[in-house]
């Protein structure tokens, strides 16, 4: 798994770790039934605290993203339900969409990069 962690960013590292595992499940880099790397192995590799990694799993975790197996680790295991996941999606994009219009970008703007980003997680 690639992990590129911005060490300069404003943005917490578990913050960016969760979402580039959660991009990865939307491109297909991440299937349904992987394993991840071990915690210990993820913060190694990447150069960062064991609780950030652990957290970041954690936060997939109660976001449905991940199940944590004492055996196997941590599982990509998709299974938010689709309502919850709706309304999730809305609060996220009414802030982000908020931020747009701070920005004087257009709706028609706005629907081209939605659709773009789409086109990204079908081709895979």
């Amino acid at each position: 798994m690639y992990v590129e962690i911005d060490f300069n960013s404003e943005e917490a590292i578990y913050i960016q770790l969760r979402n580039q595992i959660i991009y990865g499940i939307a491109t297909s880099q991440l299937q349904e039934g992987e394993n991840l790397p071990s915690v210990r192995d993820l913060a190694e590799h990447i150069g960062i605290n064991m609780h950030t990694v652990n957290k970041a799993y954690t936060i997939l975790k109660q976001e449905g993203y991940l199940k944590l197996d004492r055996r196997k680790g941590a599982v990509i295991a998709v299974d938010m339900n689709k309502i919850q996941a709706i309304t999730e999606m809305r609060d996220d994009l009414r802030v982000v969409l908020a931020k747009a219009f701070c920005k004087n970008i257009s709706c028609e703007e706005a629907h081209e990069i939605v659709n773009d980003i789409f086109n990204e997680f079908e081709r895979g």
